[in-house]
């Protein structure tokens, strides 16, 4: 599976401040149930009588464009936001969307890490602290569950994976997933381990999205497009086939840059590498976390 530009573009944009002109496209998913692409992370909405239930926002810039995506599907602003993590190309409109009236929901780490600030040293970027109506009002430490359009919704943490701050959402009427990045399809996927993302954490996240799944699940990922449960079991599979390797490197004492030197990647360049990084690159960012 190839990555298409704008995906690599969104990726590479992922904690910057500003973002060019992007048009935003809907996917239909299922039912009432969209994915809006365009740069940054994949946005979920479902749409109903109750109101729009929305996953993710994007950047700051493009919420204008988001809103006018939603509206064309007869949405109205979201009545719901949620974050699924607090990196900046998930969680970058918050402050429009907030005070809009959307009431913001995430994990109580997205606030804390929002309200606090990060640095994401492989970016070289910085978030600055959050206020206000950026801010999540409705928090959890484990899960939540929402019921509205005739949907049972439910949003659970999971530990340790793209960040300590992740969470998936799972429509259980329409069969629907939302991964949040524990899921990059199609490409090695950015783990935060300065903010307490490790390996065997994204194992664990994708182990839970495949137990929730079954073949007619359609899977929408933080990054790519959209997967099936096939798509994630192959992912899953390299994610463990990278854990094996690696740790067997670092459990010899090897720094990263003398594992980055054995290459034990160079066969999952080609179908993984395609993305934001390169097998070296990505061993040199995840190896902490390994």
């Amino acid at each position: 599976m190839r990555l298409l530009p704008l995906l690599a573009a969104g990726l590479t944009l992922a904690f910057t401040s500003t973002v060019g002109a992007q048009q935003i496209e809907s996917v239909e998913v299922r039912g009432p149930i969209h994915m809006l692409t365009g740069e940054g992370g994949n946005v979920g909405v479902l749409i109903g009588d109750d109101g729009t239930f929305m996953i993710d926002d994007k950047f700051a810039p493009l919420t204008d464009a988001i809103l006018a995506e939603i509206d064309s599907l007869g949405g109205s602003p979201p009545t719901f936001l949620i974050n699924t993590h607090f990196h900046g190309d998930h969680t970058g409109g918050n402050e429009n969307l907030g005070k809009t009236g959307s009431t913001i929901v995430a994990h109580e780490r997205v606030r804390q890490r929002l309200a606090e600030g990060s640095e994401i040293k492989a970016f070289d970027m910085t978030m600055a602290p959050q206020s206000g109506a950026a801010l999540p009002v409705i928090t959890f430490s484990r899960d939540i569950s929402f019921h509205l359009n005739g949907e049972d919704i439910d949003i659970e943490h999971v530990p340790d994976a793209h960040t300590d701050s992740d969470s998936i959402v799972y429509f259980r009427d329409t069969n629907v997933i939302h991964t949040g990045d524990t899921v990059f399809n199609g490409f090695f996927p950015f783990i935060d381990t300065a903010h307490g993302g490790t390996l065997k954490g994204m194992i664990a996240a994708t182990e839970r999205v495949l137990a929730l799944a079954d073949d007619d699940t359609r899977i929408i990922p933080g990054h790519g497009p959209l997967a099936s449960k096939q798509d994630v079991q192959t992912y899953r599979d390299m994610l463990t086939t990278v854990q094996q390797r690696l740790g067997k490197l670092k459990s010899k004492g090897l720094s990263a840059e003398e594992a980055v030197a054995e290459q034990p990647l160079a066969d999952l360049e080609e179908e993984w590498g395609d993305g934001t990084f390169t097998a070296d690159r990505w061993i040199e960012i995840i190896y902490d976390g390994v």
